[in-house]
């Protein structure tokens, strides 16, 4: 039988990655990512809308096929990149030149033809996946177009007709939202993940739950939040497998009763918490016993524990502002967020 994960194909160290839904456009900095990747490993041809917060979101494919969540790879090497490049001072740009090898060596991936011929395949469904975007913002309605990647071209070829080296256009969306530093630290095992709703998943609970100790949220949204197709009850068995595989890099799951998916971080990333605590940043201390209910009284037909994700999210970026009376700030919270939706 297969091992669970796939083999690490070239060990290197942590590699430093952005998350590339950040570039999504978003109300505030606590929305939840839409799901723009598909997880089938089929064609995808699908037309997805989405609604949230007054923003909508429809993405549509080229004849090939939604971009996948190992497509991602491409998105999230260039944004590796770029970051390397603006913490050393460095100057950059959208146009990226990249050495094809390199991608698939930092990535996981294999270095074979197939390698390379998968690679294209990716390069050719980033930019063949539009996303239009309609944002109030000022009394006014915008609506925005644009692909995951603007153009690709491969510059170089070996003799052979292997590609050595490709040139990436990215988005001015996405490149905005990597000059903002809009970015997290992804652990090099999500490449060895071989299942697409492992790696969305995993993706959902780093940017959710992040180094707090847990973090939960109710089962319909998450399938709602992972572009899974699956029916409810089909989904449930998923995670549950997932949660019983137990490999998931930094977290642990777990389905509770009330259909509540319980995320938790792995020491690791609690000690790492603990330390940037230690070095005088404020943290948020677990909500009363009440404040849920009063949650859903205030913001009915939500689930309280995604906006308690978002509000926790939302006070960090705010600065970590010290709350007198945290359940009420909370409660406050949704009570806007109701009231903009």
């Amino acid at each position: 039988m297969a091992p669970a994960l796939l083999p690490d194909r070239h060990p290197t160290g942590d590699f430093f990655v952005c998350d590339v839904l950040d570039a999504i456009p978003k109300d505030d900095l606590a929305s939840m990512e839409h799901p723009v990747f598909s997880l089938s490993t089929r064609p995808d041809r699908r037309v997805l809308s989405y609604a949230h917060a007054g923003a909508s979101i429809e993405i549509t494919p080229s004849v090939k096929g939604l971009a996948t969540i190992h497509d991602k790879d491409v998105l999230i090497y260039c944004v590796s990149q770029l970051m390397a490049a603006i913490n050393a001072e460095r100057p950059v740009s959208r146009r990226l030149v990249l050495t094809a090898r390199d991608l698939l060596v930092a990535t996981n991936r294999e270095t074979s033809g197939d390698g390379y011929r998968r690679l294209r395949e990716a390069l050719e469904r980033l930019s063949g996946t539009r996303i239009v975007t309609t944002i109030a913002t000022g009394g006014l309605e915008t609506t925005r177009g644009f692909g995951l990647i603007d153009s690709w071209e491969i510059v170089r070829r070996t003799r052979a007709g292997r590609m050595v080296s490709a040139e990436v256009v990215l988005s001015e969306w996405l490149y905005r939202a990597v000059l903002a530093k809009s970015v997290l630290t992804l652990s090099r095992d999500y490449f060895r993940l071989r299942k697409p709703l492992e790696r969305r998943v995993y993706e959902i609970a780093r940017k959710h739950c992040g180094r707090q100790r847990e973090w939960t949220i109710g089962l319909a949204t998450l399938l709602t939040k992972s572009g899974s197709t699956s029916p409810l009850r089909v989904f449930r068995k998923m995670i549950r497998d997932i949660a019983a595989a137990d490999l998931l890099p930094d977290y642990t799951l777990s389905v509770e009763p009330g259909d509540l998916v319980r995320v938790c971080a792995r020491a690791r990333m609690t000690a790492a918490g603990a330390g940037a605590a230690g070095a005088g940043a404020a943290e948020l201390p677990p909500l009363g016993a009440q404040a849920h209910e009063r949650a859903r009284a205030a913001a009915p037909g939500f689930d309280v524990y995604a906006l308690e994700a978002d509000w926790r999210a939302w006070w960090a970026a705010s600065g970590r502002p010290r709350l007198h009376a945290p359940d009420a700030a909370f409660v406050a919270f949704c009570r806007t967020r109701a009231g903009r939706q």
